[in-house]
């Protein structure tokens, strides 16, 4: 039975629904910055263009070669300053693995964080989408603007008396109520 509640209350849950619609709002909202920049790309494109073209080649080769020199005196520098000293070595591995673990738990924080907060957009991108923003407004003026009720007090107002057989008390006329329209 537990399993099968499992399932229902996965199956109930729009959260992830939520999600996904917070995620495609991003996603538009981050497209409509794009037409803008590929207008300022399009427009810096002549000149880029007109400076690679300019290039002299033999620059470029030299420019290449001489990094690859460096990377490679660099890996020399390193590759020959070496310890092979186990005890080191095992200490820097388990250093590192434990700064691993501590980035893992760091990166999934911030992605649970970043879920929460595609599932807070997807519930307004939701109610944005079947215009329910606008009904909440509208309710919550409604509350705000609403008389606060009369808090009722301990005592009554009147107490209820039955009439005695030694007082005698005319009845009232009964009042007609209106029909309700």
């Amino acid at each position: 039975m537990a399993i099968t509640d499992n399932v229902r209350k996965a199956l109930a849950d729009a959260t992830p629904l939520y999600a996904a619609a917070g995620t495609v709002d991003l996603a538009a909202a981050k497209l409509r910055e794009v037409p803008p920049l590929l207008e300022k790309l399009r427009g810096e494109a002549p000149e880029r263009l007109g400076k690679v073209r300019a290039t002299d080649p033999k620059v470029v080769q030299e420019r290449v070669t001489q990094q690859a020199k460096d990377v490679q005196t660099r890996l020399t520098e390193v590759i020959g300053g070496v310890e092979l000293d186990l005890r080191k070595l095992r200490d820097n591995a388990q250093d590192f693995a434990l700064q691993q673990v501590g980035r893992a738990a760091e990166y999934a924080v911030k992605a649970g964080e970043t879920y929460n907060g595609l599932v807070d957009r997807g519930r307004g991108a939701v109610k944005t989408w079947r215009g329910e923003a606008a009904d909440h407004v509208e309710d919550l003026a409604v509350v705000i603007e609403a008389p606060a009720p009369a808090r009722p007090s301990a005592e009554p107002a009147q107490p209820v008396r039955k009439p005695t057989a030694a007082k005698r008390t005319t009845p009232k006329k009964p009042t007609q109520a209106k029909p309700a329209e």
